[in-house]
């Protein structure tokens, strides 16, 4: 399916915020709700629209902590991790990179005692780094049109 003028335009407006109306996004782009509703829908289907979320806070859910964590996988035990890693509450985000090491994540934490203890469970799989998160720079940032 193509990714014409008229669905960039709602692509960002869903982005910016998903929740608003299509009548508030076909005012937005010059559309009529049913046309906007058509299209979005397409696109859903398409698989262009994977789904829509809720932005969480973690602070204000009691995590204290995030963390980017890398994991260089001991040999054979790439794989145990990939399967256990989806059972980890800490993990909100996981991928396997290429590079030295194998996998990289995106974890929340309550405290630093609780970062200690997760490390404890990687360590298992293989050598990690941690980075500890001081402030968003570019958050959950759009996705944009190419040019």
């Amino acid at each position: 399916m193509p990714v014409d003028k008229l669905n960039w335009q709602i692509l960002e407006a869903l982005q910016k915020n998903a929740r608003q109306s299509f009548s508030e996004i076909g005012r937005q782009v010059g559309l009529s709700s049913p046309a906007v509703a058509e299209r979005v829908k397409k696109m859903e289907d398409a698989g262009i629209i994977k789904g829509y979320k809720a932005q969480v806070s973690y602070n204000k859910t009691g995590h204290q902590l995030k963390a980017v964590i890398t994991l260089r996988a001991f040999m054979g035990r790439l794989k145990p991790f990939l399967e256990k890693v989806k059972e980890f509450r800490e993990v909100i985000n996981c991928y396997r990179i290429t590079g030295n090491e194998n996998i990289i994540m995106e974890v929340v934490l309550y405290d630093q005692a609780h970062l200690e203890e997760f490390i404890d469970k990687l360590i298992t799989y293989g050598e990690t780094k941690t980075h500890i998160i001081l402030s968003s720079v570019v958050d959950q940032g759009p996705i944009k049109k190419r040019g």
